[in-house]
C-alpha cells in the first residue's frame, strides 16, 4: 500500500513541489536554463577520485552527479554529489566560484544533478574532498526524494518508483551492476566454450512452460492469436535438429553449441522471489549429459565468485559446494 500523508504533510508538499517550479521558471528567464545543457564531460567517478587520492591530491577534477545533501554556512558550504560509483563531499567556497555562482548554488535543491571542477583534497577531519572551483546545473530536479533518514521503505513504491529506489538505496544499485556483470560473465563463460548465442521468438503459439499459465496477446497484423513465451527449450531443441548442435537460450549461438539469454513471462506467479517477468539462460548441447552440465555450472560458479566475489567454492560434487 502507499505510504499515508496528513492533509498537512499534503500542504507542504505542493508548496515545496511549486517553489522548485519557480525556481526553474526563474533559471529559464534568467537564461540559465539547465536543460539547455546538453553535454558536460566528466573526467572521474567518486569511487576513483578515493582510490587513487595519492595520485589526484591537488589536480584538477571534474565530476557529475545528484546532490544528495547540502550544508550552506555563510561563504562557504558542503554538499554530496553521488554518482554511478558512489558519492563524494564537495567544498563551494564563495571566493573559489565566485560570488554570482555561490548565490546560485545555494539555492540548489536536493536533488538536483550537478556537475562539479575543482581540485581533491583532504579535509582536516580526513574526509577525501573537491574543493570546487566551478559549479554547473545540469538537471533541475522537481520533484522531493524521500527524507534521509527512513529513507525509501515502502515496498509497494519501491517496486513502482525503481528510479527512486536506486537513488536512495545505494545497495539496490549495486543489486544492477551485480546483475549486469552476472550476465556478462555467462556470455563470456558460454563463448569461451564454443556456445552461439540464437535470440528466439518472444510470442510463440505455444509458450511450452508445463503446466504454467501464458500471457496471451493478438497479433493484429496477422489476425492470430498469440502467447508470450514461458520457456526457451523448445527453439532450441529445433535448432539442434537443425544442425546448430551447441545453444544457450539468452540470445547467443556457437559452432557446437547454443544458448539464449532472455526474457521469459508467466502469469501464474507474482511474489518478490519469482517474478511474472525473469531472465532466464538455456544451453542445448546434443554431446553432453546432466553430469558435464554440472561441471559446467561448477566451473562458471568459481569463476563468478574468483572475479567478483573474491572467494572460491569447493570441488566439484563436494558436500560442501554440491551442484
Amino acid at each position: 500500500m502507499a505510504e499515508k500523508k496528513t492533509p498537512e504533510t499534503e500542504a507542504e508538499l505542493t508548496e515545496v513541489l511549486r517553489v522548485r517550479r519557480e525556481k526553474l521558471a526563474q533559471l529559464v528567464e534568467d537564461g540559465k536554463d539547465p536543460f539547455q545543457i546538453t553535454k558536460f564531460d566528466v573526467t572521474h567517478h567518486s569511487a576513483e577520485i578515493k582510490d587513487d587520492f595519492d595520485a589526484l591530491e591537488g589536480k584538477e577534477v571534474v565530476v557529475a552527479g545528484r546532490m544528495m545533501s547540502k550544508r550552506v554556512m555563510g561563504k562557504a558550504s558542503f554538499c554530496n554529489v553521488q554518482d554511478l560509483k558512489g558519492g563524494i563531499q564537495c567544498y563551494v567556497a564563495r571566493d573559489a566560484v565566485g560570488e554570482d555562482s555561490y548565490k546560485d548554488f545555494k539555492k540548489f535543491d536536493i536533488g538536483d544533478i550537478i556537475g562539479v571542477r575543482g581540485e581533491v583534497f583532504k579535509t582536516k577531519t580526513g574526509e577525501i574532498s573537491i574543493h570546487a572551483s566551478a559549479v554547473t546545473l545540469l538537471s533541475k530536479s522537481l520533484q522531493v526524494l524521500p527524507e534521509k533518514f527512513h529513507g525509501l521503505t515502502n515496498t509497494d513504491m519501491r517496486y513502482r518508483q525503481r528510479y527512486v529506489d536506486l537513488i536512495v538505496n545505494p545497495e539496490v544499485k549495486d543489486t544492477f551492476v551485480k546483475r549486469s556483470k552476472i550476465i556478462k560473465e555467462i556470455r563470456n563463460f558460454l563463448d569461451g566454450r564454443g556456445f552461439m548465442e540464437v535470440e528466439t521468438p518472444m510470442l510463440v503459439s505455444n509458450a511450452g512452460g508445463a503446466a504454467a499459465r501464458p500471457f496471451e496477446t493478438h497479433y493484429n497484423a496477422l489476425n492470430e492469436d498469440v502467447k508470450l513465451r514461458i520457456s526457451l527449450e523448445l527453439y532450441l531443441k529445433r535448432l539442434i535438429v537443425g544442425g546448430l548442435e551447441n545453444k544457450i537460450s539468452t540470445a547467443i549461438f556457437s559452432n557446437r553449441t547454443k544458448y539464449d539469454i532472455n526474457k521469459c513471462i508467466n502469469s501464474c506467479v507474482k511474489n518478490q522471489v519469482v517474478i511474472q517477468r525473469c531472465t532466464q539462460v538455456q544451453n542445448h548441447d546434443n554431446e553432453r549429459n546432466a553430469d558435464n552440465r554440472m561441471h559446467c555450472l561448477h566451473d562458471f560458479s568459481q569463476l563468478f565468485l574468483r572475479n567478483h566475489i573474491g572467494k572460491n567454492g569447493g570441488k566439484p560434487h563436494s558436500q560442501e559446494h554440491k551442484v
